[in-house]
This record gives C-alpha cells, structure tokens and sequence, in this order.
C-alpha cells in the first residue's frame, strides 16, 4: 500500500509512549492487563506499518462499546467443539483481537500434531487487521490463513444494496533467507476505515474505488461514504468476498452480511466471526527445501523487468516492513482528527496523555 497523503506533515509519536497510552485507555475500560497490552500491541503495530485504518484511530470507538459493555471487557475465549484439526471458539463476545489471538495460538498448537488445523471464532467483534494472525503462524514456522466478516459496504456486481462486506484474506509463507510473503487486502478496491482517514484529512479519494448510492463512480468522500466500496476485479471481487464471508461465519454460527449489522445502525455485537489456519509444512514437504524454493519465488519476483517509469516492484508486505521501520526510528504519524478523538477518550476515562507531549 501507499501511504497516507499528507503524512509527511502529521505529529509523530514514539510507538511505546503511544502503546502504553492505548494500554492504560483499555485498563480503565475494564479489560485486563494482559488483554490491554495485547490489544495495544495489535493496534500501534497497525499504525507502524502504515495501516492507519486499524490503528488507534479505532480507540474511540472500541473504547466507547466496553464502556457501554456492548462488548465484554471481561471476555474469555474458550474452545466450544474440537475434533482433530477442526476446532470451534466461542469468543465470549470479547473484543475480536482477543479471540483471534487465541485461535491462531490453538490452530498453531494443534498442527503441530495433525498439520493442519482451522480455528473457527464465533459471537465475537472486529477482529483488527488479518496480517497479525497469519504473522503468528509464519513466526511458528507455519502457513497462516485468516479472514474475518465485515459490515456489508458492497454490492452484488450490477446491484446498489449494501449486501457483501469487504471480508479481507490474509495469507502468510515463511521463507528461508528472504523475508517471508505476508499478503493481508481486503476485497474492495479499499478499506471503509481507509476512507474514513481520507475523510479526516479532506482529502478526495482516487478514482476507482468507490460508487456513490446509485451506483455511479465517485471521488466524492462524503458520496463515497455514502454509497458503496468498489469491490477488486468487478464481479470477481465480489465472489471471492462472498467466499470468505462464508468461511468466516457459518462455521462458528456467526453473523453473514447484514445479519451482523450495517453502516448505518452499526454492529450487531457479538456477531461477527472468523476463520483462522495453521499449516505445519513439515506435513507435506521438507522444511529447509520449502524454504529454499520460497526464496527463489521471492528472487525471481524481484528480477522482473521494469516497466518505463517504475524503478522497483514491491513482495506483498514488503512496502509496509519498509514504512514500519521508519515509523519505528521516526515515530508514528497521526492526523489531528485522529489525535483529537483519542485524546478526548484518554480524558474521558482518566488516562494519562503526559508521555505523548
């Protein structure tokens, strides 16, 4: 992805000053200690890499459902049906990153015995960004698969309704010297919540990714917000979300399309689902030569050619390790929008924002 236009003009914010402020915001909000870092740490490593969309922007909102206990802050995840690689999590309505966390963690566990194993989440909430989860997997050693429901922001291919969430696929590989390929796009031409950032900075959306209420082509954010995501690849874009959709909530008796909620009313709290996948690769194939031969994938990719005007071509992911580490030297860059709402939660629930100043 690129960046953000206008980051270079933004505040920036040491990621651990920022980190322990989100923590301590989710502390007063009711969830444990553990659960507050580990939110936190889903949230600012969202904003390093660039995905603003997923970052602490989403503090408010997440805070205000656990203030009103529309989530459970207390929540604990727990294994409702399990047979040999097939396992189903009840998520307790706990906040999404808190139950896809243990699921990854349980599929991760249980491949190492059936080398493979998919874990369902049901009654559960937005589950942040995808990459997180397949990222757990390839630390293991592992294929990771993940895909989660989203609000429906699409319509059938022709259509005007609001009936296909974006339904993102996450897929990561690990590679031997290369790093490894971590691909994490959701199935519109964007996310709802990247437009929402354009949104904050008054900026006009590029062209090709979203139709106003009738259906017609529009920059207009304030249209864009109001009608429809495009979805990648016209119809085919809209399929493949159909597919994940159903991967991730008829398993686990969650929430498809509109039964989760909608943009206008919101989230049906705890209906959202997931769909987590650990792959042991030592299953099928020799470790050291499945690496080997990921990095000759990764090599080849590389050596292309270039076309007139492009000087280098970018490995799924490797755009956001890039921005992650300068964001980790140089500090996270937020809007004032942004730093406005989430200084106004910290306020709200008494968090201490001395270390951002």
């Amino acid at each position: 992805m690129a960046e953000y236009p206008g980051v270079e003009d933004e505040r920036r914010f040491a990621h651990a000053s920022l980190g322990g402020v989100v923590a301590d915001i989710f502390r007063r909000c009711g969830t444990s200690a553990d659960d507050a870092a580990l939110l936190s740490e889903h949230l600012v490593r969202a904003d390093l890499r660039g995905i603003h969309s997923h970052g602490v922007m989403r503090v408010p909102g997440y805070a205000d459902r656990l203030l009103r206990r529309a989530i459970n802050p207390a929540g604990r995840p727990r294994v409702a049906k399990d047979r040999a690689g097939a396992l189903v999590i009840d998520g307790d309505n706990s906040m999404g990153q808190i139950g896809g966390t243990f699921a990854m963690r349980h599929a991760i566990e249980r491949a190492r015995a059936t080398g493979v194993c998919v874990a369902t989440v049901g009654h559960s909430n937005h589950a942040g960004a995808m990459e997180y989860y397949v990222r757990m997997a390839v630390d293991a050693g592992m294929i990771g698969i993940a895909t989660t429901n989203a609000l429906p922001t699409m319509a059938p291919w022709g259509g005007i309704d609001k009936l296909v969430g974006l339904n993102p696929l996450a897929v990561g590989f690990p590679a031997g010297a290369e790093r490894p390929l971590l691909l994490d796009v959701a199935l519109g031409a964007t996310a709802h919540g990247k437009m929402e950032i354009y949104k904050q900075k008054n900026a006009p959306i590029p062209a090709g990714w979203a139709f106003d209420h009738e259906g017609r082509p529009t920059t207009d954010i304030d249209a864009a917000l109001e009608g429809l995501v495009q979805p990648i690849g016209r119809h085919k874009g809209i399929g493949l979300a159909m597919a994940m959709g159903v991967l991730s909530t008829l398993l686990c008796d969650a929430g498809y399309g509109t039964e989760s909620g909608n943009m206008v009313d919101g989230p049906n709290f705890g209906r959202d689902g997931q769909f987590y996948m650990a792959l042991d690769i030592a299953a099928f194939e020799d470790v050291a030569r499945f690496r080997q031969r990921m990095d000759g994938i990764i090599r080849e990719y590389r050596g292309t050619r270039l076309a007139a005007g492009v000087e280098r071509v970018f490995l799924p992911g490797e755009m956001e390790d890039e921005i992650e580490r300068r964001n980790r030297h140089e500090g996270v860059p937020l809007n004032e929008t942004t730093i406005e709402n989430f200084t106004n939660m910290a306020a709200r629930v008494g968090a201490d924002t001395a270390a951002l100043r």
